[in-house]
């Protein structure tokens, strides 16, 4: 066999054509899709740490825009001289030039130090750190609940779509949504707990437990029946959403041609369902969990602070009463850096579902 009687399968390096043939020839375009989705992590990754410097900047000079003076309400209105009044000044720092304060603030904050609480004199992180475990217990409780309840919901909805159950669904979820979750939660709290007309008060307007000093499974117990009104506020109003956004996608997908050939091979309603149109109209709905997912931290201030719940929401507007300076700004900046931190997850985690994102 000559060459000219074969197809020339390697050509001169001089010379344009294609690549070698070889184990080394499809190893190109996968380094090639490696290197862009790291470069789109580490994008993703730098616009966050933007983000929360943005933040630090945001927390400080925000705060300091409420008219109010908190070192007048650290004494509670109680008569104190000029110079008790300078000593708490100087104690809590706030006699130095704005610049200076800043500066401290950053670098103190960069290492996890928000500085010392006007109004518990404890230091910041110490006081969210106590106040987590209720947050995350509550809005924890809720995500889980009302992801699940909206994903199932939003599926069935969409695939009878125009039904009976399909309209009191999406009217009832549409509702829901429209209403803001704190009124939602004080008509709990008149109906259920204070109890109106034959409906007895069944359950406890606020806090984490009782404070009877149960243990073990009864403390279990009596957390749960306290839980019961705020996690119903968080779940009747998240899941609507989640149930709307995953409707909507799922129509989306219902006319697409894949899922025709789907049924043309004979399979079963459920399975093209299940296996090839939920999985694709996922994609907005994931997005939508992990932006929820940032509030698991963040709390709900307003939520919390109607049910009494000792999280970080209802210590965020005990600060923001007063104000407590240091308390308010390392709680916002938490709040904030959870939000941040779960749309960069989301982000590095997209194009793994969806390949033709960050490339």
């Amino acid at each position: 066999m000559t060459a000219d009687s074969t197809p020339a399968l390697v050509q001169n390096a001089d010379t344009d054509g294609p690549a070698p043939a070889g184990p080394s020839a499809d190893r190109g375009p996968r380094a090639r899709n490696t290197k862009a989705y790291l470069q789109y992590v580490a994008a993703k990754i730098a616009g966050a740490a933007v983000s929360l410097f943005a933040v630090l900047v945001t927390s400080f000079f925000l705060f300091r825009l409420i008219p109010s003076d908190p070192v007048k309400q650290m004494t509670g209105g109680r008569p104190v001289s000029a110079e008790q009044l300078q000593s708490l000044k100087r104690q809590f720092g706030l006699e130095q030039p704005m610049w200076q304060q800043f500066t401290s603030y950053v670098g103190d904050a960069l290492t996890g130090d928000f500085g010392l609480s006007f109004q518990f004199h404890a230091p910041v992180i110490d006081k969210i750190t106590e106040a987590l475990p209720a947050t995350l217990l509550l809005t924890g409780t809720s995500y889980v609940l009302y992801t699940a309840l909206g994903i199932w919901l939003g599926t069935r909805t969409a695939w009878r779509n125009g039904s009976l159950s399909d309209r009191f669904n999406t009217a009832f979820a549409l509702t829901l949504y429209s209403v803001p979750a704190f009124w939602l939660g004080l008509l709990l709290i008149i109906v259920f707990a204070v109890g109106i007309g034959p409906i007895p008060g069944l359950f406890p307007t606020g806090n984490l437990d009782s404070g009877t000093g149960e243990t073990g499974f009864a403390y279990v117990l009596d957390v749960a029946h306290h839980l019961v009104l705020p996690v119903i506020t968080l779940v009747s109003v998240g899941y609507a959403q989640t149930l709307l956004v995953m409707r909507s996608s799922l129509l989306d997908e219902m006319g697409s041609d894949y899922l025709t050939t789907a049924r043309a091979k004979g399979l079963r309603d459920d399975v093209v369902r299940r296996k090839h149109a939920v999985p694709n109209a996922m994609l907005p709905t994931f997005t939508l969990m992990f932006v929820n997912l940032g509030h698991v931290v963040a709390g709900q201030i307003l939520v919390e602070t109607v049910f009494s719940w000792p999280g970080l929401g209802g210590l965020f507007y005990e600060a923001l009463s007063v104000p407590d300076l240091p308390l308010v700004q390392g709680l916002f900046f938490v709040f904030a850096t959870a939000v941040i931190l779960a749309n960069t997850l989301a982000d590095v985690l997209y194009p793994l579902l969806d390949p033709r994102v960050g490339r």
